[in-house]
């Protein structure tokens, strides 16, 4: 933050005035004045506050009333009132002034503009200090303005109570809530954790749906009834109903030794193979296409032209030990689609439940270096599919969306992905121990860069993969699971952790003026850096203090080991490319998860179609 001159530092204070007021909404102004004489219309606050003063009566508009505020920011809160206990909601937004910039170019200034305005609402609701009353909300504000973000010059304060019922928090209180009558002061009772994040460590409930999504996960590796219920503690004969429900859908089929595996759509030629055929030197892929997820997989079969899939199971008896529904009973299975996309040679895969465990990544990297062992034409290598947004609050700009796609590209370094280790949180803040990984061909990410800076330049033209995304929904048309159509706006909820389990929903920022409007029905590309980490994806805080130390968009899970042996087999280009489907890692949000996977896998085509023709066929 930059310094006040001495002069001002006397002179300055910090002056809350009261705007207007109806019977459902008050708007306060808070400002830096220079102020030489007091009445008693003001109050002068002394002690420790000594540099504030309250106007009592509302202000009368000054000259500056026209300007338009910089940054704007709205979220909701609970509140109770304690005599009726009736729930109301209460939207609260912060319009921002701030100081003429000195000695920058303009595009700088909004930057570091947008940039100041969320590190000030992130420290106004810090978790242990989160005003929890409308008293202490103000002050809170003005303290800020008082010793700290003295680039602010103005901040308008609007609370405006909802009239729409409000959706209580289903779980109830923790002890220390107080509920604290609306009259004397407000309280704010943060609405209650989404549905992905109550079900983190309890136990899995048995249903249809999350047997074919464990069956899903493990594709290509078959699974048996047994293992499945085994692992999840489930009663057999219930998991076996659930499996003869999805072979009636035809969703899954039976193979050899009791074990169950995806049934793909039926107009995909499919050849069971004890090993892959040989082909001529002209088949040859050129291109790998790696995904994690079934849908992701589906996605990207969507994009290819003539394509026929292999699947190669290495069956070795039902005798052999497992320690997962993983398939590691069957052996190693590969499932390989080959086609083409515009002039290249491509050939997909997909890996077999892929987790936040070190076994599951280290199973992932092994099957990557299969795909590119039997395929030694490959040059590049995309790594599609879904990941999680990191959310800018303030800065419509730089602010990820579900349903928008992040390039995997260099910003603050030369890397394009990387993997936390291990943070170390202490009272000096926190230490991110960091293994970095960039190609050492960057021609993806220029071709991503020019994609990206065609659009934002063409707004009047639609940009290419928002075609191939259509193509691609009317492929998937008939696919019986999943959906791949955008799920409706309004659930695309943005939320900020303020401690533990507690959350305000917070507003998605609205652009101001120079920005680059979204297109309706056409997902954005991010440029930025990939990240991963169980331990910082895991907690907000750290999440977003590590993406804005490195730069990153966008959270994945866990990709480093895949990634080592690209390397490890010299391949000098890859990306990686994510599509939002929540904003943590990408697993959290079902219902986003193809859609997500679609628009990746729609970037990753225009990525292919602008690339140069082969030469070596």
């Amino acid at each position: 933050m930059t310094e006040l001159s001495n002069m001002n530092q006397e002179q300055e204070q910090v002056v809350m005035t009261p705007k207007g007021k109806t019977a459902n909404s008050t708007i306060i102004m808070i400002e830096r004045k220079l102020v030489q004489k007091t009445n008693d219309k003001m109050h002068v606050a002394g002690g420790e506050h000594t540099g504030i003063i309250i106007n009592k009566e509302t202000a009368v508009e000054n000259g500056d009333a026209n300007v338009p505020a910089k940054l704007s920011l709205v979220f909701k809160v609970f509140l109770i009132n304690a005599q009726t206990k009736k729930h109301t909601q209460e939207s609260r937004t912060l319009r921002f002034w701030f100081r003429p910039p000195k000695n920058c170019e303009d595009d700088l200034c909004e930057e570091n503009q947008a940039a100041v305005a969320q590190d000030f609402f992130r420290e106004l609701v810090t978790p242990k200090e989160f005003p929890r009353d409308y008293v202490g909300f103000i002050k809170k504000i003005m303290k800020l303005m008082q010793h700290k973000y003295s680039e602010i010059s103005k901040l308008e304060v609007e609370l405006k109570i909802l009239e729409e019922p409000a959706d209580v928090p289903s779980r109830p209180p923790k002890p220390g809530y107080c509920r604290i009558d609306l009259t004397d002061t407000y309280s704010s009772l943060l609405k209650s954790v989404s549905a992905e994040e109550n079900s983190l460590g309890n136990v899995q409930i048995l249903t249809r749906e999350k047997v074919l999504e464990i069956i899903e996960s493990a594709y290509p590796n078959p699974v048996t009834i047994q293992d499945i219920a085994k692992t999840n503690n489930w009663d057999e004969k219930e998991v076996a109903h659930h499996f003869t429900d999805l072979q009636s859908r035809e969703l899954v089929k039976a193979m050899e030794h009791g074990a169950f595996t995806r049934q793909q759509s039926q107009d995909a030629r499919v050849t069971i193979v004890k090993q892959m055929p040989t082909m001529a030197s002209s088949k040859q892929p050129t291109i790998a296409i790696i995904t994690a997820q079934y849908c992701e997989k589906l996605a990207v079969d969507a994009m290819i032209e003539n394509k026929e899939t292999f699947v190669r199971y290495t069956t070795v008896g039902p005798s052999t030990p497992t320690s997962q529904y993983s398939g590691t009973r069957f052996g190693e299975s590969n499932v390989y689609t080959l086609g083409n996309i515009g002039a290249h040679r491509i050939v997909c895969t997909k890996l077999p439940t892929v987790g936040h465990t070190r076994e599951a990544m280290t199973a992932a990297g092994n099957t990557t270096t299969r795909l590119l062992g039997t395929f030694q034409k490959v040059d590049f290598v995309f790594l599609v599919g879904v990941g999680g947004g990191v959310p800018h609050y303030t800065d419509y700009n730089k602010h990820v969306r579900l349903g928008d796609v992040v390039v995997s590209c260099p910003i603050k370094k030369k890397s394009i992905y990387l993997y936390c280790e291990n943070a170390v949180v202490s009272e000096k803040g926190c230490q991110f121990e960091i293994k970095n990984y960039s190609p050492n061909n960057f021609c993806l990410q220029d071709i991503s860069t020019q994609l990206k800076v065609s659009a934002d330049q063409d707004s009047a033209t639609t940009p290419p993969w928002v075609k191939y995304l259509n193509e691609g929904l009317s492929i998937l048309s008939s696919q019986k699971e999943p959906d791949f159509r955008a799920p409706h706006a309004d659930t695309d909820k943005l939320y900020m952790s303020i401690g533990e389990r507690d959350l305000i929903e917070v507003a998605h920022p609205v652009p101001q003026d120079g920005s680059i409007k979204r297109q309706e029905g056409s997902p954005r590309i991010h440029l930025a850096p990939v990240a991963s980490g169980r331990q910082v994806v895991k907690d907000d805080r750290l999440r977003q203090q590590f993406a804005t130390q490195v730069g990153a968009l966008a959270f994945d899970c866990e990709f480093d080991a895949v990634i080592e042996s690209i390397l490890g087999n010299c391949k000098d280009s890859f990306v990686c490319i994510r599509g939002i489907s929540d904003y943590k890692d990408g697993t959290r949000r079902k219902e986003w998860q193809p859609y997500a996977s679609l628009a990746a896998a729609s970037v990753m085509k225009s990525i292919i179609c602008g690339m140069e023709a082969p030469t070596n066929v």
